[in-house]
């Protein structure tokens, strides 16, 4: 199990929207979001999936704390949100 901190969390669209796409990924096994923290917990077999969960996460928006946060990033989070939030509401 691993727990990584990220950017551009801000509400329960983005919430789904991370764990939809990261569970997409196979070898991902299980996915919890603290919203509050902005931390993701991801529980996998394989060590190496860890690479591709955070490459995932860069491309929908939401980046590794520490890793650039660009303009792309903060635009991208936003249409995550967004699309997270309809998911949630159908």
């Amino acid at each position: 199990m691993e727990t990584i901190e990220i950017v551009n969390l801000k509400c329960g669209g983005c919430v789904n929207t991370v764990k939809k796409g990261l569970l997409s990924i196979e070898g991902v096994n299980e996915v919890e979001v603290d919203l509050e923290n902005s931390k993701v917990t991801v529980r996998t077999e394989d060590e190496q999936i860890l690479v591709k969960v955070k490459e995932k996460l860069s491309k929908m928006g939401y980046p590794e704390i520490g890793h650039a946060n660009t303009v792309i990033h903060k635009a991208k989070s936003f249409v995550s949100c967004a699309s997270g939030k309809i998911t949630s509401e159908t």
